[in-house]
């Protein structure tokens, strides 16, 4: 009958479920995770998020990242999003996943994006930060989150190679493995700098997107140029030669930090306007 017709229809469209995107700035230690990426037999940040999620809403969700950090390595500002039906606001993912959370994750501000919002293809650039520790001893407090290396540095010849990496270059002498294309190892890089505070000295850089452990490898180089067994001239040759593995020793994942995901808005606002 037409009558039942029209009332099973507006049942069924009663019982459709409204998904709204939910975006997670989150910090975390990495010591203890093989990287962001789930993995079925090792603990990851993601399998972490989405059990906290689960627990919290009792849905099964799919987390999807900025940047998929690598094992071991820590972020300050890593940016998540995933749909939910839940109609818990911001401020309430935000309470609620910190209390399911390991003690070494952390959500820091959640809020309801816009709906052109993709948490990667619309970042536009990743900030990352090195730390190394300039000390002759072991340090059981600090270690964690930063690679010893005795000096002293030259910072200013650091500098110096530093200012080969800006702009759009190809990179393949800065990522790992064999078989990087030039179309694929071309990036764009807006940020490189070392610089000094006490005794750490802290890399960073900026850039669109980043090739397998660029950074790691870029900074083993950069401490070879500050402890003048490499020379700057020597640091632009690796460069210039576009041979996957020629740059390094890759550094431990220990000092490197993802500090910020940008986006054309900065998250920070839609954050304040949405808690």
């Amino acid at each position: 009958m037409p009558g039942t017709v029209c009332l099973l229809e507006s049942e069924q469209a009663a019982s459709v479920q409204v998904m709204t995107r939910v975006a997670l700035v989150v910090e975390y230690d990495g010591t203890d995770y093989f990287g962001f990426q789930w993995q079925d037999d090792r603990p990851t940040i993601q399998q972490q998020l989405e059990k906290a999620i689960s627990q919290l809403t009792h849905e099964e969700v799919r987390v999807v990242s900025a940047s998929r950090t690598d094992t071991g390595v820590h972020a300050l500002g890593q940016v998540v999003s995933f749909r939910t039906a839940s109609k818990l606001p911001p401020h309430n993912f935000v309470t609620g996943l910190n209390h399911f959370l390991p003690t070494d994750i952390a959500v820091k501000s959640a809020c309801v994006p816009g709906s052109d919002f993709h948490v990667q293809k619309s970042a536009v650039s990743r900030r990352y930060e090195y730390r190394i520790l300039d000390s002759a001893t072991r340090s059981p407090l600090r270690e964690r989150f930063a690679y010893v290396v005795k000096g002293p540095f030259d910072v200013g010849k650091m500098n110096l190679a530093c200012q080969a990496l800006v702009g759009e270059h190809d990179f393949a002498s800065f990522t790992s493995g064999a078989g990087a294309s030039i179309k694929d190892a071309v990036r764009r890089v807006f940020l490189a700098e070392v610089r000094a505070e006490g005794d750490l000295l802290i890399f960073a850089m900026e850039a669109s997107s980043f090739l397998t452990h660029q950074i790691r490898n870029t900074v083993g180089a950069l401490i070879e140029v500050g402890l003048g067994r490499v020379s700057v001239r020597e640091f632009y040759s690796i460069m210039e030669q576009r041979k996957p593995g020629l740059a390094g020793p890759k550094v431990p994942a220990c000092g490197l930090h993802l500090v910020r995901v940008n986006y054309p808005r900065p998250i920070e606002e839609e954050i304040n306007e949405n808690v």
